[in-house]
């Protein structure tokens, strides 16, 4: 039996479709597809009934899926417990990132690390979504303040707040700094945000100050809620990561720090999993990057 046909069935069968496993994989659907019908070929059995809206496993499918899957993740972690032991660090190594920490200074990392480890083959995916190391294929997922789960691992690289800030045009408001919540102030806005949101702020030039967002846009995206600040829409809550350069360069105008509990980005992995040596390189060279765990703009 092809051990890695049987993998991508089970990539299959655990996503409950064709389209979910490439989405999580990165892999084309069509490669998908014909590897399970070889699998399929290969045993005289039909694994997946086809035409149908949801995936839909035949008797012999599922009884295949429950009887391997934890198998072959045995197999796996008996590979990466060879491969943590080998002096280089070698191989495919894919990591999962929030989108604005990948963008921000991610791809900067990898191109130190690549230089430094050219013998490993790395993938970074930007994606803000929940993942699991395991059932999604990644050796290592980065993410912001994450809840506690006894199936992972890791260590916090990196801490960081949220700042309010806006474009030099647009003026402080201070006439009713005594009256905390009837700031009202034109914003941008994640479309998550609550209508009654109302952000407490500190260690600006005008003290501390609640203001009241009022939405002049929303965006799923940070990235595009700072391209709209920039443009002077408004007002809006930022990761200081994403507008320390632009505070720094004064295209941007810090009204204050939010004041709430600090952020944490955090890389972890499956607790099932030792740690390979390719993953032990990319956390040093993560460190290296966040000295202090603290993020430094370019220049």
């Amino acid at each position: 039996m092809d051990l890695d046909a049987l993998a991508d069935f089970n990539l299959v069968a655990s996503h409950g479709g064709f389209g979910r496993a490439s989405r999580a994989s990165g892999r084309p659907k069509a490669t998908l597809s014909r590897r399970v019908t070889d699998l399929e070929q290969s045993l005289g059995v039909r694994l997946i009934e086809r035409g149908t809206q949801t995936l839909r496993l035949t008797e012999e499918g599922r009884s295949l899926h429950e009887r391997t899957e934890g198998l072959l993740s045995e197999i796996v972690e008996a590979g990466e417990s060879v491969a943590s032991r080998a002096p280089t660090p070698r191989g495919r190594l894919r990591v999962s990132a929030p989108v604005v920490l990948a963008h921000v200074a991610l791809s900067r990392m990898a191109v130190r690390f690549a230089s430094a480890y050219p013998e490993v083959q790395l993938e970074i995916i930007a994606e803000d979504r929940r993942v699991d190391p395991v059932e999604d294929g990644y050796d290592l997922v980065i993410r912001i303040d994450p809840p506690q789960d006894e199936r992972l691992v890791g260590r916090r690289i990196l801490e960081d707040e949220r700042l309010v800030v806006a474009s030099p045009e647009l003026r402080i408001p201070t006439a009713l700094t005594n009256r905390p919540g009837e700031l009202d102030v034109p914003a941008v806005l994640l479309t998550t945000t609550r209508s009654d949101v109302v952000w407490r702020i500190r260690g600006g030039k005008a003290g501390e100050i609640s203001l009241k967002p009022r939405p002049a846009l929303r965006f799923s995206s940070l990235l595009m809620v700072r391209e709209a600040v920039l443009a002077g829409a408004g007002v809006a809550l930022l990761p200081k990561l994403l507008v320390a350069g632009d505070v720094a360069k004064q295209r941007l105008t810090l009204w204050g720090t939010h004041d709430a509990p600090g952020v944490e980005i955090w890389a972890l992995q499956s607790s099932r999993r030792l740690m390979s040596a390719k993953v032990q390189a990319f956390l040093s060279v993560l460190s290296e990057t966040f000295p202090n765990k603290t993020f430094v703009p370019p220049p």
